[in-house]
């Protein structure tokens, strides 16, 4: 199973692309700014998205690779998040006012696009691999994923703040290998992170205290030009694990 970051940053400009996940060739983890690297052909080749919420730079491409794609797609590209963010893309996004609603064109018997609701705790199973849905804490509905494989498992925590259930759902398991998780914002922005739903160095190193795996750690989404202060207050703040930065362009094989 190959892990390529497409998009990690918590903002645009150049060389900077928002959180966008690809597995193996046909599973996207969020859909940012990073799908617009990919060429048609690898875009051809994507059969679901994992939606972890709601807001513009996870979603943000979405409506322009159904768009893209469309005379190309034979099976509708599954959209597969929890009920509120369903919600949140029919009514904001694919309401044939922002664009078009691509779950009922070209007709509604064999559209491009279909919406899966999942629940967090649910697995799925998709070949060898399976996705777990995790309930994190965030400014609205948020999830995370747990992707299992049988030669190791990843974990995303998608947009969250402080919370306990990602880390126990974790701990409920006997292995993980890589994790990327969110620290938005330098320590000075506490109080910004705790009523954003978004991570400080101060406020990761409190959960990952938490969990009991020592897997290999990357920090996603911090927002563009405070990069290297974030990983550095990450690093004198975390001393249960070590911590690695993220780019665009990682791949990771497990």
């Amino acid at each position: 199973m190959e892990i390529r970051v497409l998009g990690c940053s918590g903002g645009v400009g150049v060389n900077l692309r928002t959180t966008t996940l690809l597995i193996d060739h046909d599973i996207l983890i969020d859909a940012g700014t990073g799908v617009g690297d990919l060429s048609l052909h690898e875009m051809a080749r994507i059969r679901h998205i994992f939606v972890t919420h709601s807001h513009l730079d996870h979603i943000a491409c979405i409506p322009l690779l159904v768009d893209t794609m469309f005379d190309q797609i034979k099976e509708p590209i599954s959209i597969h998040a929890e009920a509120a963010t369903i919600e949140a893309l029919k009514k904001h996004i694919f309401n044939n006012i922002i664009w078009p609603d691509f779950s009922r064109l070209p007709n509604a018997q064999t559209p491009v696009m279909r919406y899966v609701e999942m629940l967090p705790g649910q697995k799925l199973p998709m070949g060898n691999r399976t996705l777990e849905m995790i309930r994190v804490n965030h400014i609205v509905p948020g999830v995370g994923y747990r992707l299992a494989h049988p030669n190791g498992v990843f974990a995303f925590s998608g947009d969250t703040t402080s919370n306990d259930n990602f880390w126990n759902v974790l701990n409920g398991y006997d292995n993980l290998d890589i994790l990327i998780v969110e620290t938005a914002f330098a320590n000075r922005d506490i109080e910004l992170c705790r009523r954003a739903g978004h991570y400080c160095p101060t406020l990761l190193a409190a959960d990952l205290a938490k969990l009991r795996h020592q897997p290999k750690i990357y920090i996603s989404h911090n927002k563009p030009g405070v990069e290297s202060q974030i990983i550095a207050e990450c690093h004198a703040a975390v001393t249960t694990h070590t911590i690695h930065s993220l780019s665009g362009g990682d791949r990771f094989t497990l």
